[in-house]
């Protein structure tokens, strides 16, 4: 058995993972706030004496300190952070590698391959894009996230009320809200786009485009550019670099 975990800058997922390195269960959390009650909840009569790797991606030290302390405890094995890995043995890393994050390096790790390039859309708390070229990172594109813009938009103008985002057929709104959902809808599927041709443009190659995260689902089919949808990209690359611990 595997416990592998994703530590994102707002939610926290953690997997169960088979011999068969397959998925059989997951857990979501707040990055944010003590987590130790909720895991006692959702681990109770858990054997953990099953459990011989533990392997998490983590944008939030604090948070991966106070989770490896509590696995480390309770199965007695060491908790590895991605990055302490010798992740070179099995991707090329061509960026600043103390300043990429884990959480990208695994997405790339999930995908790579010698004879086909990548490009990864990660809608998170930041908007994403990690360029792979066969099994070569070459570094990406962060932009700001759309929850986080919207909900700054709102906090910054009294008249703009709390907007949920959501596919719109119309550009020109009639209200505030339709023109807000128009503004972010539209003008992140442009933003998306144009990013990818001028990734295309820059290294003269072709992608295969994969998009995950919060808002991967509502833009999969409102971009020009034809993207496959993957929610478990991150997992399956801790799963691939898991591998590694021997």
């Amino acid at each position: 058995m595997i416990i592998l975990g994703d530590i994102g800058n707002t939610e926290t997922k953690i997997c169960l993972v088979n011999s068969n390195y397959k998925i059989i269960k997951k857990i979501l959390l707040p990055s944010k706030g003590k987590k130790i009650t909720k895991l006692n909840k959702y681990f109770k009569g858990f054997e953990f004496s099953k459990v011989n790797k533990i392997l998490f991606c983590s944008v939030v030290p604090s948070t991966f300190k106070e989770l490896k302390n509590y696995f480390s405890n309770k199965t007695k094995i060491k908790c590895f952070e991605l990055k302490e890995l010798n992740l070179r043995s099995i991707l090329k890393i061509d960026v600043n590698y103390k300043q990429v994050g884990s959480d990208r390096l695994a997405n790339a790790i999930s995908v790579s391959t010698k004879n086909k390039n990548f490009i990864i859309l990660d809608f998170g708390t930041a908007t994403t894009f990690d360029v792979l070229i066969g099994n070569n990172y070459k570094g990406g594109i962060i932009s700001p996230g759309i929850e986080i813009s919207l909900n700054t938009l709102s906090d910054k103008a009294s008249l703009i009320p709390k907007i949920n985002l959501k596919k719109m057929s119309k550009v020109i709104g009639k209200d505030t809200k339709s023109a807000v959902r128009s503004g972010f809808f539209w003008g992140y599927a442009g933003l998306i786009d144009n990013v990818i041709n001028l990734i295309k443009k820059d290294t003269k190659r072709s992608f295969n485009v994969i998009i995950t995260g919060g808002f991967s689902k509502l833009f999969k089919s409102s971009i020009k550019t034809k993207a496959k949808q993957d929610i478990d990209i991150t997992i399956n690359g801790l799963i691939r670099a898991s591998k590694l611990i021997k």
